[in-house]
């Protein structure tokens, strides 16, 4: 089933966290590297779920989506609206135990969907040349490399180390 989450008390923050379980670990081992580890988790998950409490959610041009299956978030994004229904996705991710069995085409496929009821869009995506997990997925799902610097809409700047991937849809 797709959710798509307008405002934080709509989101499962334990499932969410379990989702992102393997980069909070990544992230953890880089910014608290002399913590416990399970202390460094802790507070990385602290600090992405009061990232999207406080910043991410309460805009309106601002949605998490999630795909959620028997009550488990199986992959998850983050879109942001920009003018001119152009929308900038991130932290697109998969459960770890549930990789490789399409749920992030599966996922960003069914927001497509839901997105073309409002008429012609472009959805832009920056996405790691080594993440070649990823990179399928967005081609399964109908995006196409436009460019070979990745550019973060959000942040303002562009990076060689990724690819820009764009959808569009026309309206027709």
């Amino acid at each position: 089933m797709l959710l798509r989450i307008d405002g934080y008390e709509a989101l499962d923050a334990r499932k969410l966290m379990d989702l992102y379980a393997e980069g909070n670990r990544e992230n953890a081992e880089e910014f608290f590297p002399e913590d416990d580890p399970l202390n460094g988790v802790r507070k990385v998950e602290e600090g992405f779920l009061d990232f999207l409490r406080d910043d991410f959610l309460p805009k309106p041009e601002n949605t998490c989506w999630v795909l959620e299956q028997d009550g488990v978030y199986c992959s998850a994004l983050r879109l942001t609206e920009l003018p001119e229904r152009r929308f900038y996705l991130e932290a697109l991710e998969t459960h770890p135990d549930l990789r490789r069995k399409g749920f992030a085409a599966k996922l960003l496929s069914e927001v497509i969907d839901a997105l073309k009821a409002g008429g012609p869009f472009c959805i832009c995506d920056c996405v790691g040349k080594r993440n070649t997990a990823s990179v399928a997925a967005h081609k399964k799902a109908g995006f196409a490399i436009v460019s070979e610097a990745g550019y973060d809409y959000l942040q303002h700047e562009s990076g060689e180390h990724h690819y820009g991937f764009e959808y569009r849809y026309t309206g027709e």
